[in-house]
């Protein structure tokens, strides 16, 4: 899995830096491009999750065997190791991420065809996307760790 994690970030930036290169050059972008960027990044979204969730999930309930809590004592207990303001900076880079990219479309009223440089923008807001999310799920499995060697 990690390696089809990998090959989609290697994929996203060759995106990002083979686009850059075409549309400085003025070539033409369609839909289709826009669709195929986005697609890549979700794409290495939900590999990230499927990779690191259950990663996450077995690190607390070890946690929670560890220290042996209660389900109560557990919710309670484990929520500031993976919630803290890292993670918050995380989470509010990523919705500020989210909102640039929601917001542009391609497209105005006045032009008919797609904005290449909005396309641009979009490869590299993605990516950001994908190394803020991946930095996030690195902080918080590294804090589950130090907490279950303690």
């Amino acid at each position: 899995m990690r390696a089809r994690l990998s090959a989609v970030v290697v994929l996203l930036l060759a995106l990002a830096g083979a686009g850059g290169t075409a549309l400085a050059q003025g070539a033409a972008c369609a839909k289709a491009d826009f669709e195929a960027v986005v697609n890549a990044a979700g794409a290495a979204l939900r590999d990230l999750t499927q990779q690191n969730l259950p990663v996450l999930q077995g690190k607390l309930r070890q946690l929670k065997d560890k220290r042996s809590w209660s389900n109560d004592e557990f919710q309670k207990q484990a929520d500031p190791v993976v919630r803290d303001e890292t993670v918050a900076g995380y989470d509010k880079r990523s919705e500020e991420l989210v909102t640039r990219i929601t917001g542009g479309s391609g497209r105005s009223e006045a032009e008919p065809a797609p904005d290449c440089a909005v396309l641009t923008g979009l490869q590299g807001d993605l990516k950001l996307l994908v190394e803020t999310q991946q930095a996030k799920w690195s902080h918080m499995l590294a804090k589950v760790e130090k907490e279950l060697a303690k």
